[in-house]
């Protein structure tokens, strides 16, 4: 059951008509009454429908009590219900955000104007959306305390949130005590998933890197993708992945991101998501325990949405355990930076690798890193694909196969491949600098 809390008392934001103030002062007005209504019928508050019919009957009733009072102007009832709606189930005036056509990213701090980002270096403002800073924590909370993998704390004590919102969004958020203002982040999804010739077209991927890791895919080549952050790792995943037919995968994040299981495809995804402690400080489920999991689940491949922390042993055994062809992320400044990361991770871990095994285990697990970089105007492109050869006491030996220079529009393969990443891509009959 949805455990409800009472409705924020948010004040209408400064700077709009008078008539979009008046309909946002009645949208929280009517959003206090239903929220106190639910509060002493708890068994109404997860039916949404019941939410629903009890918002109308009260539009009505304000409906009639105008016309008795002969004070009924021009209300743009459908916008009021949706705003009362967004009160009580979403996250208030956040939520017009969020339905905002091309919208990628929403950074909020306090009560400053909101920051939307359209990517490729669009960003744009909107209004405030709340009155003080307080009410964007209290905002925070009531979205925490509805997370859809269990309740969730925001305070002093738990004062950084990450999660999961019900249309697949993730909310990220920091409150007083560890950031100067509370800040909210929310990263949308794209509704629909790009595929790799949409990359190819946006010049994101040029035809010499399609064909390079169409064929690294296909011959379940071990794959690691590098970049800044929003440098578009995950679009490269997802388009990688979406060549893949009738295949069994295991997807594993801390937040639902890829979204495989949510496509209309032929592929078997079995979607795992990591689990923090409750508000009574038990049952976490760590991404390390999954992908351990993962690997009892009988998979093709076992994909791991973003590692940076003790799940990097986890996924390096898996990938030399014989489930070819799995794939992850990482953040990293260049494809050779990325050997440097994942010692630093292994060596926080739990089992605390030193470097020289570190490079064993890379050496015998990865195959390719892929290195998404961006242009000065937000425009990114895959800068550097690079083979894994092996390892050298507490170096990784690597070779770069292909390189794409900033400001061009293609790149080059600028060595051939070598050992079993040859071998496995002749076998698919790519070589050298095509198909076969």
């Amino acid at each position: 059951m949805r455990t409800m809390y009472p409705a924020l008392h948010l004040s209408p934001v400064m700077g709009e008509s008078g008539g979009e103030d008046s309909l946002r002062t009645a949208a929280v007005e009517l959003a206090g009454r239903v929220t106190e209504h639910l509060v002493t019928h708890p068994e109404e508050s997860a039916d949404t429908d019941a939410v629903g019919q009890l918002v109308d009957t009260l539009l009505e009733e304000r409906a009639r009590t105008a016309l008795v009072q002969g004070t009924q102007g021009t209300v743009d009832e459908p916008r009021l219900r949706r705003l009362v709606l967004d009160h009580v189930l979403g996250l208030g005036p956040v939520e017009e955000l969020l339905v905002e056509p091309g919208v990628q990213n929403i950074h909020i701090t306090g009560n400053a104007p909101a920051v939307v980002d359209f990517g490729g270096g669009r960003r744009e403002q909107r209004s405030s959306v709340v009155a003080t800073d307080d009410e964007l924590v209290a905002l925070v909370q009531r979205a925490a305390a509805r997370a859809p993998s269990g309740e969730r704390r925001f305070d002093m004590s738990a004062p950084i949130l990450s999660m999961e919102l019900p249309g697949g969004e993730r909310l990220s958020a920091v409150m007083p005590g560890v950031a100067a203002r509370p800040t909210l982040t929310i990263r949308r999804h794209p509704a629909q998933h790009l595929r790799l010739r949409d990359l190819a077209r946006s010049g994101m991927v040029d035809q010499t890197a399609q064909n390079l890791l169409r064929a690294a895919v296909r011959a379940r080549l071990n794959i690691l993708i590098s970049g800044a952050t929003n440098s578009g790792k995950t679009t490269l995943l997802r388009a990688l992945l979406g060549t893949l037919e009738g295949e069994r995968l295991i997807t594993v994040e801390d937040a639902f991101e890829l979204g495989l299981h949510r496509a209309d495809s032929d592929l078997d995804v079995q979607a795992l998501q990591g689990r923090p402690a409750n508000v009574e400080g038990i049952g976490e489920v760590s991404l390390a325990e999954l992908v351990r999991a993962a690997l009892r689940m009988c998979p093709d491949r076992v994909i791991v949405g973003e590692t940076r922390g003790p799940e990097t042993i986890a996924l390096l055994n898996a990938m030399s355990m014989g489930t070819d062809g799995s794939m992850s992320t990482i953040h990293a400044s260049s494809s050779q930076q990325v050997f440097a990361k994942l010692a630093a991770y292994c060596a926080q871990s739990p089992e605390r690798l030193t470097a020289s095994a570190t490079a064993s285990l890379v050496g015998a697990a990865l195959h390719l890193v892929v290195h998404i970089d961006t242009t000065p105007v937000g425009e990114r492109y895959v800068a550097s694909v690079r083979e894994v050869v092996g390892a050298e006491s507490e170096q990784v030996i690597s070779n770069e196969i292909y390189h794409r220079a900033p400001n061009t529009s293609s790149g080059e393969l600028v060595c051939a491949p070598s050992g079993v990443v040859a071998d496995r891509l002749e076998r698919v009959g790519y070589a050298g600098r095509g198909w076969v």
